[in-house]
């Protein structure tokens, strides 16, 4: 089948003089306290739930269905909760939420591997200047700057193992990586052992935190203040592990998002950003569908309906919602044309994202593709495009920012793109 490239309708910005930094915290919310949310709202800082998934999920079998055509399946397109907005029938849950959504339908991107096109999408697509830019997470908490939960700033809640993933960072540095979970458990160790008092506990902290000086002295900052930065996190995870509890869900909420991994890791999430966490990514697994892709389709596509149709209720109905940016993608989408073993294969040409939350417009649909699902037909987006949107949709101006990369200031998001304002409030 012909790839078509993007055909972009007006775009292509002047190159912007970048200028200043911005920072911005709030108080969080407390600790598992749904009694309080309204209360401390006007309060509250900005978050983001992250849903990555990995492999591309096909926009025919969900946000962008095409039935009774040449490339379109055996799935039917179902109505919403929004009066024209329909979506696949593998969302029959999140169809009923389409009032709190907003749907992308014309992402035109430019890599169709899963080595590059993770980092290209999940680092924003910057121009190639030679330094590592920091993945949407890293970014997102030093520009918002610390909130007062304790908690560590930037989560993410995975399948298999966990650990400290300092590579997000890129150049902000390894203090603004990630702490991962794996399997949605806390981190090894982290309960004080037994045998060991508070005292004592208090007075091995003092022995590190004097070793810690003495290592500081003379070495880059930014490697030391990650490793005390780890510690102190940590700390405040051993008084905080109840949020790890599985026991102390509801057997509601369980059956609601499913016991499945990623509703489990889902419920994990809704947790997590209630008790104040800036940035926390889930990631599912599997979605690289090149072979039986309608078979896994109806399998994957439903088990992300489940939690995320009732995280979105929830979050709708506790008024989070109104303060967390929620994103759910891949690096791309998948072919129209269908390859001989039933599959879909890699198609940056013409895909899909779903987003909601603050900033966000609800009940919309922004951009088109062709009747077949083969290209853009409406204004292409990069993911320049997204990050400007999420950028502003969290109060911070994506073409008045800059990092400071040691003297070198260089764009937050891609100078080439732009907010896409229909999709705003």
């Amino acid at each position: 089948m012909q790839q078509f490239g993007c055909q972009s309708m007006q775009h292509q910005m002047s190159r912007r003089r970048w200028l200043g930094t911005a920072a911005a915290g709030a108080a969080a919310l407390p600790l598992l306290d749904p009694t309080v949310h309204a209360a401390a709202l006007k309060q509250s800082a900005k978050q983001v739930l992250f849903i990555w998934l990995d492999g591309g999920i096909s926009q025919l079998e969900s946000w962008d269905p095409k039935p009774n055509t040449e490339f379109g399946g055996p799935f039917r397109a179902i109505p919403t909760s929004v009066p024209g907005i329909h979506v696949s029938e593998l969302l029959p849950q999140t169809a009923q939420q389409m009032q709190h959504l907003a749907i992308v339908r014309s992402l035109c991107t430019q890599d169709n591997a899963h080595s590059s096109g993770v980092d290209r999408i999940q680092r924003g697509d910057p121009k190639n200047r030679g330094v590592v830019y920091p993945y949407f997470g890293s970014a997102v908490t030093k520009l918002l700057g610390p909130n007062n939960s304790g908690l560590p700033p930037y989560v993410w809640i995975k399948p298999l193992s966990g650990g400290f993933m300092h590579k997000d960072a890129g150049f902000l540095g390894p203090q603004y990586g990630s702490l991962a979970f794996g399997d949605g458990k806390p981190p090894q160790n982290l309960l004080q052992h037994a045998d060991v008092t508070d005292q004592e506990m208090t007075e091995r902290l003092e022995i590190r935190s004097f070793a810690d000086r003495r290592y500081a002295s003379g070495r880059r900052t930014t490697s030391t203040e990650a490793n005390g930065f780890v510690y102190s996190m940590g700390l405040e995870l051993m008084q905080r592990r109840q949020l790890f509890d599985e026991s102390t869900f509801s057997a509601m909420d369980v059956q609601r998002y499913g016991t499945h991994d990623l509703g489990r890791h889902m419920l994990l999430a809704r947790r997590m950003l209630e008790a104040g966490v800036q940035f926390v990514k889930v990631n599912s697994y599997g979605w690289d569908t090149h072979g039986d892709n309608f078979n896994g389709s109806l399998s994957l596509v439903r088990r992300f309906d489940q939690p995320f149709a009732a995280l979105i209720a929830d979050l709708a109905a506790s008024g989070l919602l109104d303060q967390v940016l929620v994103i759910a993608l891949s690096e791309f989408g998948r072919t129209p044309r269908i390859n001989g073993h039933l599959g879909r294969d890699h198609w940056p040409e013409a895909w899909s994202l779903c987003m909601a939350g603050t900033g966000v417009r609800r009940g919309v649909v922004v951009g088109s593709t062709s009747d077949k699902g083969t290209w853009v037909t409406s204004e292409p987006y990069d993911i320049g495009h997204m990050f400007h949107t999420w950028f502003r949709a969290l109060g911070i101006d994506s073409q008045q920012t800059a990092w400071d990369n040691g003297g070198q200031p260089l764009p937050i998001a891609h100078e080439n793109c732009h907010p896409v304002m229909d999709l705003l409030q």
